[in-house]
């Protein structure tokens, strides 16, 4: 049976100034969404990670150090090389992925 997406009709307003308002219409334009979804989106994601942004950004480094050591040991204890642009590489992927995978960590422990 397919469930049907409950409809949202509530709604939240809050007061901004115009260069806080700039700001989150770039943010969110360069995410590919309204401001008022990227609003709802991180809200929500706030709600439901059950943590403060220090807790995550604290534990979104944590787990960047874990990745960049888990993934650099690997390669040298297996006897391999790892070059400059491989090295950046990785660094510029953990960068992108560890404040999700701490949110993530942190949402799973809620539970």
């Amino acid at each position: 049976m397919i469930r049907a997406r409950e409809t949202r009709n509530q709604n939240l307003n809050t007061k901004l100034t115009e260069a806080e308002y700039q700001a989150i219409v770039r943010v969110s334009a360069a995410d590919g969404k309204t401001a008022g979804e990227w609003m709802r989106d991180l809200a929500l994601r706030r709600l439901r990670s059950g943590a403060n942004d220090v807790e995550i950004v604290a534990l979104s480094e944590l787990v960047g150090v874990r990745l960049l050591l888990v993934n650099v040991l690997r390669t040298l204890a297996t006897g391999q090389k790892l070059s400059t642009d491989a090295f950046d590489k990785l660094v510029d992927e953990i960068g992108t992925t560890k404040y999700d995978l701490a949110t993530k960590l942190v949402a799973e422990r809620r539970s």
